[in-house]
């Protein structure tokens, strides 16, 4: 694949490097929410830091500028948008890069988040900051699973009377949703399926991004000579990888 040939983004290895000084991105044997074994965890509850939120903020900004500039149709967000809880400090950290890179460009841009339960006092509803009525949203997560938090946040946008013109991610696993039997405790069937980023792209027409997915973490282990944790996420790639 393209991504084990070519040197990574300068902004992508930082991000990696950073994430795997952390601790924020580990090795070795995890049972996922579907049950199935993973050989990396990737933490974003980690980036607690000011040096961590720095570099993740930065490699989220470089990815947001990317993906409108590869996409011209995609029109520029008026409201970079983080569901509570993880992607509150994310969306205002990203929203202050990007007007660091391009001061012109994103001073106008806004940012919000929701509450878990709305408010019934004060200024009342569910939303925190930019309202997002008539407005483009795009929206900034940790890493998607199974899709579930990123329906639910497509909805609250929608229902708030916002459009998503995209949503990116820390983290595409690029990995098929699980079967009908792993959900109910048994092993993968073996058929193709969607990964949960495709089925969003499918089912609700949204251009999703990432700052890195499995084939990006693939080539930088490959590229520092860690040979066993190298195989094992190739070997994980090939048993699970989505046919989008």
């Amino acid at each position: 694949m393209a991504s084990d040939q070519v040197p990574l983004p300068a902004y992508k290895t930082a991000f990696l490097e950073s994430c795997l000084s952390a601790n924020v991105l580990t090795f070795g044997t995890y049972v996922l929410k579907s049950g199935r074994q993973s050989p990396y965890f990737f933490n974003a509850g980690v980036f607690h830091s000011a040096s961590l939120l720095n570099a993740i903020s930065k490699a989220y900004a470089h990815t947001i500028a990317d993906f409108l500039a590869s996409n011209p149709s995609i029109p520029k967000p008026d409201v970079i948008f983080g569901p509570a809880y993880k992607g509150i400090p994310l969306a205002s950290a990203t929203l202050l890069q990007l007007y660091n890179i391009d001061a012109e460009t994103w001073s106008s841009v806004s940012y919000s988040y929701n509450r878990k339960e709305a408010k019934d006092h004060g200024e009342g509803g569910s939303i925190v900051g930019a309202s997002l009525k008539d407005k483009n949203v795009l929206v900034i997560d940790d890493v998607i699973t199974a899709g579930t938090a990123m329906r639910e946040t497509l909805n609250l946008v929608a229902k708030e009377g916002g459009k998503v013109i995209g949503f990116a991610v820390a983290l595409d696993r690029l990995e098929k949703m699980p079967s009908q039997a792993e959900k109910e405790g048994g092993v993968d069937d073996g058929s193709p399926r969607m990964s949960a980023m495709g089925q969003i792209r499918n089912e609700y027409k949204v251009p999703t991004a990432s700052i890195v997915t499995l084939d990006d973490l693939i080539a930088l282990m490959r590229a520092k000579g860690s040979e066993q944790d190298f195989k094992r996420l190739e070997d994980y790639r090939r048993r699970y990888q989505a046919s989008d």
